[in-house]
């Protein structure tokens, strides 16, 4: 099995993979932190890194039917949220391209208590 490339962000304040510590997003990258996953809270990011998307589904959410992919840890393999790829209805296409990552599947680097 090859080496795994990991992709290291610089900011101060990063969200990792809570199995791994695999860098996942930057503070910055967040657009809200009023999203419900599949097993709690959430935060929708504009970009992440060390993630493969898996194969596209239609799912039915709270918010409506939406196009995504659930995103894996590209180090170890677990689920950590999805990718909107398309949403139906009007006033949810500003998800569109952005990624839920839930929040028990995150652990904190570099933040002040």
């Amino acid at each position: 099995m090859g080496q795994i490339f990991q992709e290291r962000l610089p900011g101060p304040r990063i969200y990792c993979c809570s199995n791994c510590q695999a860098h996942a997003a930057d503070y910055d990258e967040v657009v809200s932190k009023a999203f419900q996953g599949r097993y709690g809270r959430a935060y929708l990011f504009n970009k992440v890194v060390n993630v493969r998307l898996g194969p596209k589904e239609d799912r039915q959410l709270i918010t409506g039917l939406h196009t995504v992919n659930d995103i894996y840890c590209s180090c170890c393999q677990q689920v950590l949220g999805w990718r909107y790829e398309k949403a139906y209805e009007e006033k949810e296409k500003y998800k569109e391209g952005k990624y839920i990552i839930e929040k028990n599947k995150m652990t904190k680097q570099n933040f002040l208590k």
